[in-house]
């Protein structure tokens, strides 16, 4: 008997598919189209574990289940390629990015075939090419050329050792998230003229589409909290003091209808009037210090830090506009410029911060409900209006706060205290980037023009060869070096004046959010994708990748989408219809897995080791539910390897018996057969892997009982066989080829085979029922569904236990559900 060796069946069928080139999707297919794509990967140097490997594998049982089941699918692979990981290696080692991606990008590559993916490698792009990042800059063009691209001094995080802008995500402690051993420095700011996309003016409709696509609710929240759409009231302070006489402070605030119980305004370290008026104050020396320490910590740990500290600035005033209370002015770090107007009228009698700010520093507190202590706005409050009677307020004594709430603002407008506004916690997307590695910004500045695109005809803007990728440190870019590249002629007609180009590059997710159009259309030369391409086969039917990309990545890519929609270039709104975040592998100990902890299991060791490809894959698919995170099990992968052994054996003592022509136990295998048809077809539908697998393992066992039985004399085991390889064959492809071919079948069992069950074999031939004895159970019988009901109730008479409580005597009653349950009563 032949046996099972995954060292030599897998890359004979690798070698096969890629040759045979099953897996190019065509664009002028008639079967319906099926769309699956994994987040973009950069292809890091090192090797991928079974964390890793996860994702991808879910992705490639689902496009298999689609190519099976008679659809057109499009399941491509490519790399996004740029950013710092690769810059910071030129830096350390002397080798280019360009050089270190190709390694890079080679050993990705074979480790996805020895896993035996199904991607169109036809269809491979890498977003350092400059055929793909010539689209990327088109794009930026479109934007600009749209209003919604455009450059402002602003102030950033930098990292000195980076060399570069930092989002406040890598910010952590006060450090760069790349650099925060103990001996690293703190972060700083640093103002910069930067470029930025104008997201926010899509923040509605990128929160209101939300609702149209099958996203985790977990997601859509975190989406929904980055942009913080809130409705409220920008209302205007007079300020008194230190010469700001003739100043006013604009606050913006959803709870304007507690603005009578403000006693303190409280401002953001970074605000214009602290750098104003500030430095007049008595206890300026002690205000300084605290900026200072403020500059070093993050918006994230400045809103998450428990403990609020803050500064009065002494001498300066303001004056509450309904009913002219002058009110102190402090510093504090809890509240950031980036929301709002970096202002907060502080409301301590029902504000949970301000009331703890308060607290601390011995501030005034008014309470603006019936109550006379404190409640809860947030939590409280806003969620129950019509309970609570406002007081301290005014004309507004006695009304409820839902009927109060109207009226405060038609006051605050109707006096020019202020206005009603929406505010997005969200700010406009900053692209620029202080590195090499990345896609140039196709703009040109002019002494005299000022800031050109660069035309549509001189596109691509390529990266110039550098021989030193170390950043400058004086905001620039390495590309400021590049002399000859930098100077060039203003690009306006006529125009005679010296110019530069634009040394700063892209964020990479400028070339990540829009890709998967490119998976399209890859070689196409004079557009980033045809109109017809792009109708075809988009929008993602379903994208797969971890949770870490669960805002930013996502909401450019939506963002970029809405854009390309309203230029007329596609005809849908949003990129991906469904998206599966996976769950993590996690080390047997329950630890994450992680190179620095020296706990990471990978594929290759595995492959290596006589498990094979197809036994690592279904271990991953069987581990637990797909969403979920798992600890990986040395005796599951054990298991794993023995199932795909034993369906083999199977076969192979099938193929030395010879076809079966006897009849004695084909019901018997047709029925489970057609049992676990449905079964795992139902769970591929619902996203049940694990489900699905551990049907085919309870298949696999009920064939050997029926083998020992009949010993292969049925006439339907090839029909058996043959359907089990066809649902094994998403999940072990390699075993599922050689199976198929060992069966006799000359086509790919990867392409349009995916059994159908025949639904007379799902109906039980018998049915377990209940017996009971004035209600209470006393046995059960196994009947036929459609037998007479007398012969059910003599039989149920019959049963020990029963005859024992009935004692002789004839039932009052003798009630029958057909084929649920039999009640006598005595």
């Amino acid at each position: 008997m032949k046996r099972y060796n995954p060292k030599d069946i897998e890359p004979k069928w690798q070698k096969h598919w890629a040759q045979a080139g099953i897996y190019r999707a065509d664009n002028d297919s008639n079967k319906p189209k099926h769309y699956t794509l994994e987040f973009f990967p950069y292809p890091s140097g090192a090797t991928m574990h079974v964390g890793h490997v996860r994702n991808y594998t879910i992705g490639d049982v689902l496009a298999r289940h689609a190519r099976q089941t008679g659809h057109n699918v499009l399941h491509p692979m490519g790399w996004d390629a740029f950013g710092l990981p690769a810059e910071n290696y030129a830096i350390k080692t002397g080798i280019s990015p360009r050089q270190a991606i190709d390694d890079n990008t080679e050993r990705f590559k074979q480790q996805l075939t020895q896993m035996g993916f199904s991607y169109d490698w036809d269809r491979e792009i890498d977003s350092t090419d400059p055929d793909y990042y010539k689209w990327t800059q088109w794009f930026f063009l479109l934007l600009h050329k749209r209003g919604l691209a455009y450059q402002q001094e602003s102030e950033q995080w930098w990292c000195n050792q980076c060399k570069t802008i930092l989002a406040n995500e890598q910010v952590v402690d006060g450090k760069c998230w790349r650099h925060d051993k103990p001996d690293d420095p703190l972060v700083t700011k640093k103002s910069l003229e930067q470029w930025f996309f104008r997201i926010t003016d899509y923040a509605d409709r990128l929160l209101d589409d939300l609702e149209t696509i099958d996203w985790s609710k977990s997601i859509k929240t975190m989406q929904r909290n980055w942009i913080g759409r809130s409705e409220g009231a920008e209302i205007t302070f007079e300020l008194r003091g230190l010469g700001a006489d003739q100043a006013t402070l604009d606050v913006f605030t959803t709870a304007y209808d507690t603005i009578y119980g403000v006693t303190f305004m409280v401002l953001a370290p970074e605000h214009p009037i602290v750098k104003t008026y500030a430095s007049s104050a008595e206890n300026a020396v002690e205000i300084e210090e605290y900026i200072t320490a403020a500059t070093h910590k993050s918006d994230i740990d400045r809103e998450k830090d428990k403990t609020k500290t803050g500064v009065e600035i002494k001498g300066l005033t303001a004056i509450n506009p309904v009913n002219g209370r002058e009110i102190p002015v402090w510093v504090a770090d809890y509240v950031l410029m980036g929301y709002g107007t970096g202002a907060v009228m502080a409301v301590p009698g029902e504000d949970a911060r301000d009331h703890e700010f308060a607290t601390k520093y011995n501030l005034p507190i008014i309470y603006t409900t019936s109550t006379g202590g404190f409640v809860d706005y947030q939590l409280d409050l806003k969620l129950k209006p019509d309970e609570y009677t406002v007081a301290n307020s005014g004309e507004f004594d006695g009304m409820t706060f839902a009927e109060a709430k109207p009226k405060m603002l038609e006051m605050i407008d109707k006096n020019s205290y202020g206005k009603a506004v929406v505010q997005y916690k969200m700010r406009d997307w900053l692209i620029s980037r202080q590195r090499y590695w990345g896609a140039p910004i196709p703009i040109i500045h002019c002494e005299t023009c000022g800031a050109v695109p660069v035309p549509e005809d001189q596109l691509p803007v390529e990266l110039p060869e550098l021989d030193n990728f170390q950043p400058a440190g004086d905001g620039r870019s390495p590309l400021a070096r590049a002399t000859d590249w930098v100077n060039v002629d203003c690009p306006v007609d006529g125009c005679d004046s010296p110019a530069q180009r634009e040394t700063d590059t892209m964020d990479g997710f400028a070339c990540s959010s829009w890709y998967f159009l490119r998976f399209a259309d890859p070689q196409n030369k004079e557009h980033a994708f045809s109109d017809r391409t792009a109708k075809y086969w988009a929008p993602v039917d379903e994208y797969i990748g971890g949770a870490e990309h669960a805002v930013m990545h996502l909401l450019y890519a939506r963002f970029w989408t809405k854009v390309m929609f309203d230029a007329g270039l596609i005809e849908f709104q949003e990129p991906f219809t469904r998206l599966l975040n996976q769950g993590m592998i996690l080390a047997p100990d329950g630890s994450k897995m992680s190179k620095s902890k020296n706990n990471t299991i990978e594929p290759d060791e595995l492959i290596d080791n006589g498990y094979g490809a197809d036994t690592v894959r279904v271990m991953e698919m069987f581990i637990g539910p797909w969403d979920q995170s798992a600890a990986w099990s040395v005796e599951g992968m054990g298991g794993c390897f023995k199932f795909l052994q034993r369906f083999w054996h199977l076969a192979q003592e099938y193929l030395e018996a010879g076809a079966g022509e006897g009849k004695s136990h084909d019901k018997q295998l047709l029925t489970s057969t057609h049992k676990t048809i449905d079964k795992v077809s139902r769970d591929m539908g619902s996203l049940g892997f694990n489900t699905a697998i551990a049907a085919m393992m309870e298949f696999v066992n009920d064939m050997y009982k029926i083998k020992a039985e009949d010993n292969y004399s049925s006439s339907q085991w090839q029909f058996a066989l043959e359907s089990g390889v066809q649902l094994l064959a998403p999940f072990a492809p390699h075993i599922a080829s050689e199976m198929w071919q060992q069966l006799g079948r000359t086509d790919s069992v990867h392409v349009d085979h995916w059994p159908e069950v025949d639904q007379q074999y799902l109906v039980a031939d018998t049915v377990t029922i209940a017996v009971q004895v004035n209600g209470k159970v006393r046995g059960e019988i196994e009947i036929d569904p459609e037998a007479a009901e007398a012969d059910v109730l003599t039989r149920a008479k019959e049963l020990e236990l029963v005859a024992k409580h009935l004692d002789g005597k004839k039932p009052k009653k003798e009630i029958y559900v057909p084929g649920r349950i039999v009640n006598l009563v005595v």
